[in-house]
């Protein structure tokens, strides 16, 4: 059996999997912080957290195209 097509890095997508990743990230945060009494605060803390967390969801989508 040959082994099936190698995936390809789609700058869109992965460029989509990052914003879906950041607002989501941002609008936990910001839930959170409303709940603490705060909610520019989670955001904050939701925007910063976005970063490692949309690299990572990014990396799980293409890692087969960056391998």
């Amino acid at each position: 059996m040959e082994p099936g097509p190698r995936q390809t890095l789609h700058p869109a997508g992965a460029g989509a999997v990052l914003l879906g990743t950041t607002a989501g990230s941002i609008g936990v945060g910001a839930l959170i912080g409303w709940a603490a009494g705060s909610w520019p605060i989670g955001a904050l803390v939701g925007a910063i957290l976005s970063i490692p967390a949309g690299v990572f969801a990014v990396y799980r989508r293409y890692r087969d195209a960056l391998s």
